[in-house]
């Protein structure tokens, strides 16, 4: 009977064991399921370029998720309760300074900028009110804060299919400018990021078909995005600069180049052209407003035609007040540019 007692008490002893170490895995998180903004690690998770700087972003696990009824998408319940900083900077001088402005090269072709500048654009901006330029977006989603506290939560999840609050709105701000200088312009606000992030790029490839094969005039293809610098441990950044007492978000103009092993790129030089005339104008205009334009070996797209750039407006803790006066600005530059073309 003794040892019947001793060989149970054993077999209990290795079950608490057993159950103790499953309890333990379970509080720490093991198997807890990462946000769906993990993606953003990558940034551009559908074609990664290796010679472009990546903003890292740590990935936040979340235990439990809602459906919010209104916009239909899956957003965080759960918070630890902890405030992060926002670091404001203002992104000054770096890489090839010309001017006012700045570029950055991270390609192999020898830049010359006062070259491209006299070059030109390769095309022009009839007087007709006909659609010339679209204006689109491949992560429809990416969302700005709402008010300007110098801290994010630990819980805060930088996507929504709320217009008001994501790059769509930025968009809208760039759309009132060209029309108001009598540019045709058309601004489609399809979710190419939602339901699936993944494959964004394809998706908005075929928006821009569509349009191109609809409205045969377009000639400046825009596709307008929000940046992410930083992290969760130490803070992300927030780019800033002041124009006439009020704050608005630094903005990044980025254009890519053919190289080997890139896929079909025939207009990438006009493309540079036409980023760089533009960062030029609005850096006379608004001094401030541009971070150094990216000029890198990745697509996004910008393959489409010669007249198409793709703009980052400020970050995930940027405010969308800050993005919007921004847009309003790009929106004023591009139509000089193109009119004065």
């Amino acid at each position: 009977m003794g040892r019947n007692i001793r060989k149970l008490s054993l077999l209990f002893a290795f079950v608490a064991i057993v159950a103790g170490m499953y309890s333990l895995c379970n509080r720490v998180g093991g198997y807890v399921t990462p946000k769906e903004n993990s993606v953003e690690v990558v940034k551009k998770v559908d074609e990664v370029s290796t010679t472009t700087p990546t903003t890292v972003l740590t990935t936040v696990p979340t235990t439990k998720t809602k459906v919010n009824k209104t916009n239909k998408e899956t957003v965080p319940t759960t918070s630890s309760g902890k405030n992060y900083p926002v670091i404001e900077k203002q992104f000054g001088e770096d890489g090839i300074t010309y001017d006012n402005f700045c570029v950055k090269n991270y390609t192999d072709f020898s830049l010359d900028i006062a070259t491209e500048l006299k070059r030109g654009l390769p095309f022009k901006i009839e007087k007709n009110h006909q659609v010339q330029v679209l204006i689109f977006h491949t992560h429809t989603c990416e969302s700005y804060l709402k008010s300007d506290t110098g801290y994010y939560p630990s819980d805060y999840y930088p996507r929504t299919t709320n217009n008001k609050e994501n790059v769509t709105a930025v968009g809208d701000e760039i759309e009132k400018q060209l029309k108001k200088a009598g540019i045709g312009v058309i601004h489609d606000k399809t979710k190419h990021d939602y339901p699936s992030y993944n494959g964004g790029y394809d998706r908005s490839y075929n928006t821009i078909q569509k349009y191109m094969e609809k409205y045969k005039g377009i000639k400046v293809v825009l596709d307008i995005h929000r940046d992410a610098i930083g992290d969760d441990t130490t803070g992300k950044v927030k780019p800033t600069f002041k124009y006439k007492g009020k704050k608005a978000s630094q903005i990044m103009i980025m254009t890519g180049y053919q190289y080997e092993g890139g896929g079909d790129f025939p207009f990438w030089r006009d493309n540079l052209d036409f980023a760089i005339k533009l960062q030029q104008t609005a850096e006379t205009m608004y001094p401030g407003l541009t971070r150094p334009l990216n000029f890198g070996e990745y697509t996004y797209n910008l393959n489409v035609c010669n007249g198409s750039l793709l703009i980052e407006f400020g970050t995930d803790v940027n405010t969308i007040d800050e993005v919007k006066r921004s847009g309003k600005m790009v929106g004023k530059a591009l139509a000089k540019v193109l009119q004065n073309n």
